[in-house]
């Protein structure tokens, strides 16, 4: 059996396997471990989900997400029901600052505002995303906030030191210009991959990812 269609059925049966997901309109297609799906879901967290499910098999590098998300007629919400609704979970989350605010548009969350470090931008992505009538989210966020460079170099290079997912000799480098970071290098798997991204966003001072890892399966 070729590698292409063991890669294949394993994230067909991930898909499967995961009780969260509906993946009866979901296609796979793989060409040497990058994995494109297709088809449409039911929400957003599934859309999510089916591409965080891909990235779980071995041997998987990069995962494509075309899926679109068709709502059930009872999921959907009018502009200005879902507008709030977004909004308010926004106000209550202690994680996201004031300021953050949130418009819909035909179950399209756009996420405007002003916030200190990139991981506040992703708590409010995070925030909204599981909201009844969320097609798709928009993040214009803005992160204002300055830092050395250097500073967050080190910050982000001694968090992937201390993390235990990644060995002693990894060759994952950290380059920082202004406050946007650019990791390159090779990772195992995708679990590490996630680790680094995290681990950059979370630093202060970083505004922008850019991710050239390889993953090597």
């Amino acid at each position: 059996m070729s590698q292409t269609k063991d890669i294949r059925e394993a994230v067909e049966a991930e898909l499967t396997f995961d009780p969260r997901m509906d993946q009866t309109n979901i296609t796979v297609r793989n060409m040497n471990g990058e994995v494109a799906l297709s088809g449409t879901v039911p929400s957003f967290p599934q859309y999510l989900g089916a591409a965080a499910a891909a990235r779980r098999v071995a041997g998987v590098k990069n995962v494509h997400n075309h899926l679109k998300v068709v709502l059930p007629p009872g999921d959907y919400r009018d502009d200005a029901m879902l507008t709030t609704m977004a909004n308010d979970v926004l106000a209550l989350n202690i994680t996201v600052p004031d300021g953050v605010e949130a418009t819909a548009r035909n179950g399209d969350l756009r996420l405007t505002g002003t916030v200190s470090y990139g991981s506040q931008a992703s708590a409010a992505e995070l925030a909204v995303a599981g909201l009844t009538g969320v097609r798709s989210i928009q993040d214009e966020i803005k992160v204002a906030y300055g830092a050395d460079p250097v500073d967050v170099t080190r910050a982000v290079q001694d968090a992937l030191d201390r993390y235990a997912l990644f060995p002693d000799d990894s060759d994952v480098v950290v380059d920082t210009s202004a406050n946007t970071v650019t990791l390159t290098g090779h990772v195992a798997t995708w679990t590490e991959h996630d680790a680094a991204v995290r681990a950059a966003q979370m630093a202060s001072g970083v505004v922008e990812v850019f991710d050239d890892l390889n993953i090597t399966g």
